[in-house]
């Protein structure tokens, strides 16, 4: 049997990939930032043990350092780290600095420390995905609007770039833009719904099992442009 660690899994997106490969019958690790009780922590109670919860934040190097010895009997088939915050759609300039350091580690540097600090418990061969956005490519910026946002994730995918040029051929690394899903990011008027985009993001995935270097694709396993 294959496992997943999900890293932020506590709702939206990442929990319902975590449902998602739970049902498709892989073990799943599942991390949440707090401790408080979420719905991964229900799917976890009726998982006959299927499901595990774990505690991390990506942005706490420390929290990610204990995630990784307290898992470390373990052997993954998919790291998969969702994390992001969306900010104030306004333009770069007008931001406070603090704010555009809050995103630009949630969005950038944290997922970037999760792969670093957990990437010896993927198998050879095994999967590293990070979630992305299409919002985060260069090429298809031609509205503008949410900048600090568009900029973390263009930053989170030059970051990908240089670790799959250090990394050569150790593992599949994926970018994955999900759609425009239905979620507390993406809001109640997104096209998609969570159940339309979370088969896609996994078939996608499964689809590049295996496959050498960083490939940046939508949840239709469609290549987005850098």
């Amino acid at each position: 049997m294959k496992t997943a660690l999900i890293v932020g899994a506590s709702r939206n997106l990442g929990f319902g990939i975590a449902r998602e490969y739970a049902r498709r019958g892989w073990n799943v690790i599942g991390t949440v930032r707090g401790p408080g009780r979420t719905d991964l922590h229900d799917l976890a109670d009726v998982s006959d043990g299927r499901v595990t919860v774990e505690q991390a934040d990506v942005t706490v190097a420390a929290t990610l350092t204990g995630l990784r010895d307290r898992i470390a009997d373990r052997e993954l088939d998919l790291l998969f780290v969702n994390a992001g915050i969306a900010g104030a759609d306004e333009p770069a300039a007008e931001v406070a600095t603090e704010v555009f350091s809050a995103v630009m580690v949630t969005n950038a540097l944290g997922p970037m420390l999760t792969v670093e600090t957990l990437r010896p418990l993927v198998r050879a061969g095994g999967t590293i995905g990070v979630m992305s956005s299409r919002q985060g490519s260069v090429s298809l910026n031609t509205q503008g609007g949410h900048e600090v946002y568009r900029a973390s994730k263009s930053a989170l995918n030059q970051l990908m770039r240089g670790y799959a040029v250090r990394h050569p051929d150790e593992h599949t690394l994926l970018l994955i833009h999900p759609g425009w899903v239905q979620t507390g990011l993406g809001g109640p008027g997104a096209p998609l719904t969570m159940d339309e985009s979370v088969p896609g993001i996994v078939d996608t995935i499964e689809t590049h099992a295996g496959e050498p270097g960083l490939q940046f694709r939508d949840h239709r396993d469609d290549v987005v442009p850098w």
